[in-house]
This record gives structure tokens, sequence and C-alpha cells, in this order.
């Protein structure tokens, strides 16, 4: 007859607690070879090689059900293996956003109810995040007829939080969830639509023009940088040429009148939130980051008020 061992023969030479054998055994992981007269379990030694793999696939942290599945054929080790690799991937992102967000709270030093808040905003879904930002765009644009471009632009513009993200982008994500959920920003925000309704009724144009926007970023940009004041009579020849691209751009003739109308265009989409807004974005989605328009618009608001004509 074949050397048969007992559970505590299988725990001396295999140093594990008796306890979590005699577990093994009654889960079915490791049924006995056969039974003493006493009916004591006894086990040979195909069943200790079968212990060692138990325990190595406990060891690298595969449940239960799963070292079943490989022992009983429906799985290989290697199968399971991936999968609990797969698994940790996703217990691994989980625990360095929880880090990232406490990270978060302990700069802000944010109260529990703060906390509570940031850990749920950060683990919306991507499609729940996005759910947000339009519905933001919906509550400032619905039902007007807005410049249709800039709200296609702010629908398609949407923020993809990475699996890992870094501490910017988790502040910037809790920020930006905070700004589109602010009444007064989306009050402010529809404002702005309903002036580019306006203009749209009374024929202006609208659209997205950049290239408009940089250059006038980089010509005033320049001036300010230079020390030239808006109210000085330094800055009238840079309005002329400022006023000028605005009017061709939007098919208009530089006249005090339109100065006027420039003046209102841009103290409406001059709330340094707005681009607040997109600058959170741009973290979250790591683009490059570029010079600010809110110092540009404010010099150019002053010298325009000081040079109507």
């Amino acid at each position: 007859m074949r050397e048969r061992y007992s559970i505590g023969d299988l725990a001396r030479r295999t140093g594990l607690p008796v306890r979590t054998i005699r577990f093994w055994s009654d889960a079915g992981l490791l049924p006995p070879t056969d039974r003493s007269p006493a009916n004591h379990r006894r086990y040979d030694l195909a069943a200790i090689a079968r212990l060692d793999l138990i325990r190595t696939l406990r060891e690298i942290g595969l449940d239960l059900a799963t070292i079943g599945r490989v022992l009983a054929d429906e799985l290989t080790v290697a199968e399971a293996a991936a999968r609990h690799a797969e698994a940790l991937d996703v217990q691994i992102r989980v625990l360095r956003t929880r880090a990232a967000v406490a990270r978060a709270v302990a700069r802000r030093g944010a109260d529990p109810e703060e906390m509570a808040l940031m850990h749920r905003i950060v683990r919306l879904s991507e499609a729940e995040r996005h759910r947000l930002i339009t519905d933001f765009v919906d509550r400032a644009f619905g039902g007007l007829d807005a410049n249709q471009d800039f709200v296609d632009w702010l629908r398609s513009t949407l923020p993809y939080l990475p699996d890992e993200p870094t501490d910017a982008q988790v502040d910037a994500w809790v920020e930006l969830a905070e700004l589109v959920r602010d009444e007064d920003f989306v009050a402010s925000v529809r404002r702005m639509a309903e002036h580019q309704a306006a203009e749209i009724a009374e024929g202006g144009r609208m659209g997205l023009h950049h290239k408009l926007t940089i250059e006038v970023r980089d010509l005033v940009g320049a001036a300010i940088g230079a020390g030239v004041e808006p109210t000085g009579p330094a800055a009238a020849d840079l309005v002329s040429d400022v006023v000028a691209r605005y009017a061709e751009t939007f098919g208009e003739a530089d006249t005090p009148a339109y100065r006027a109308k420039l003046v209102r265009r841009l103290r409406t989409a001059n709330d340094p939130r707005t681009e607040r807004y997109v600058r959170l974005i741009g973290i979250i989605n790591e683009w490059p980051e570029t010079p600010p328009l809110a110092p540009v618009f404010g010099w150019l608001i002053a010298a325009l008020e000081s040079h109507p004509e």
C-alpha cells in the first residue's frame, strides 16, 4: 500500500497551518485520497503536489473559485494568471486614483462633506463625466440660436480623465465639475449666448475665428509686454489695427458704433471663468498650455473705451 499522510503530516511537510489545509480540503480543492479506519483524511504524494500548487496560486492572489477551475482543468495556470493580472491592474488604478484624491483633499483642506463630494466626482465614469459637461452646455445654450460653431466645439471638447490621473488632473477635474455646477457661471455663459443670438438676429456673423484670436492675442500681448498703456496715445494705432481685423472678419466697418459694439461683445465674453473652463479641460487632456486671453481682452476693452473713434 502506498504511503498516506494525515493533515498534520502535510502541515509539517509544507509549513502550512493545519486549519488552512483543512479549510482548503473542506472547500473541495484538496480532496482526501482515502480515509483511515477511524475516518481520518489521508493524502498521497499527488495530493502534496496539488497542495503546493494551491499554495502558489493563493500566494499570487487567485481566489479559491479560480483555483478550483484551474484544478478542474477549466483554466490553465497561464490563463488564470493573466486574468488575475488584469484584475490587479484595475485595483492598482483605483488605489492610485484614491491616493490622488486623498492628496487633493490634503492640499485643499477639505472637510468630510467636501471630501465625500470630491471622491464621488472623481469616481464618475467617463460617460457620466461627459454628461456633466453636455448638461452644462445645454443649460447655457439650450433654446438659443447662438454661435453654433462655438457650441459644437464645446460639445466636442470633453475631459478624458486617465485611469491613473496626476494630482494636477484630479485637481482640475474636481474644479471643473464644481465650475459647471456653479449657477452664477452658467448664468454668465448664458448671457454670452444671448448676446450671440441677438447679434445673429441682426445679421451678424459668427464662427470660431481662431486665427483672429491668435493675431489679436499676439498684437496686444506685445503691447502689454512693451508697457503700452491702453489709455495712452501710443495705443491708438494698435486699436485701429485690431478693430480693422475684427471688422474685416465680421463684415463690419470701423465706426464709433462698431467700436462700442465690440466693447460690449468683449465684456460679455471676458469672464475669466470661461477661459478657466477651457484651461481645466486642457490640463485633464494634457494639451499644451497657451498664453492667457483675459489680460489681452482686458487691455483691449480699456483701449477701445479710451479711443472710441
